[in-house]
């Protein structure tokens, strides 16, 4: 069973920076490749950033030059480092990790999903 815990949401000035991170616990072969969702109110969840366990980062367009996705495998953790944040990036932010059966995508669809986080919310004014 994986458990995946985010902190570090809240609220933002537009163009301020917020740091998200999640600390995982579970089987290792199933946080192999990880990821960052987010669900705009009415819309459903979609990915924006994902990242392979040895580091190699990919981004949707909407994010790219601005988010960061790390992780600290030692730490069991994942982070997305959001800077120059929009009012557009308003939204509830989940950390999870991906089928090994799919891409290690971000645009893969929530299908691709295999475990949540309960989810952080940030707000940007």
């Amino acid at each position: 069973h994986v458990q995946l815990v985010e902190s570090g949401g809240g609220s933002v000035e537009t163009g301020g920076s917020l740091r998200l991170s999640c600390v995982t616990a579970g089987p290792r072969f199933t946080r192999d490749c990880m990821g960052w969702f987010r669900q705009f109110p009415g819309k459903e969840r979609e990915g924006i950033a994902t990242i392979t366990f040895d580091g190699s980062p990919e981004y949707v367009d909407s994010v790219s030059g601005r988010f960061t996705i790390s992780r600290d495998n030692a730490r069991d953790s994942l982070y997305l480092q959001m800077n120059n944040v929009k009012t557009d990036d308003t939204a509830m932010y989940f950390c999870v990790t991906i089928r090994g059966s799919y891409p290690c995508r971000p645009t893969e669809s929530i299908r691709a999903v295999n475990y949540w986080g309960q989810g952080t919310q940030v707000t940007v004014s």
